[in-house]
């Protein structure tokens, strides 16, 4: 069974940063997009940040030049370094693993971590 693990949530001033890493175990053949997704209370979960095994990024309007995804295939680990942050950035973080597969010839996955909460006071 493979699992995600997440770490580094907190609470932090405005204007302060946080990393945010995330860990695959289990049997893991590859793993097309690893991604951080955030949902805030009220809100629907949104994408905050990926990248692809090649390293092609995508991030949210709202956290463009503030935060950074990084990703070490050979690991499985993938982390977020959260800069200049608002108290808007507040959230549960979950980390996400898409196109996950097991072998070369299992099909694709898709796995969820647990959460990892964000506070960001004023």
């Amino acid at each position: 069974q493979v699992q995600l693990v997440e770490s580094g949530g907190g609470l932090v001033q405005a204007g302060g940063s946080l990393r945010l890493s995330c860990a695959a175990s289990g049997s893991i053949f590859s793993i097309n997009a690893m991604g951080w997704y955030r949902q805030a209370p009220g809100k629907q979960r949104e994408l905050v940040a990926a990248i692809t095994s090649g390293g092609v990024t995508d991030y949210a309007d709202s956290v463009k030049g503030r935060f950074t995804i990084s990703r070490d295939n050979a690991k499985n680990t993938v982390s977020l370094r959260m800069n200049s942050l608002k108290p808007e950035d507040t959230a549960v973080y979950y980390c996400n693993a898409d196109r996950l597969r097991r072998s070369s010839n299992s099909r694709y996955l898709e796995v969820w971590g647990q959460g990892t909460l964000v506070t960001v006071s004023s």
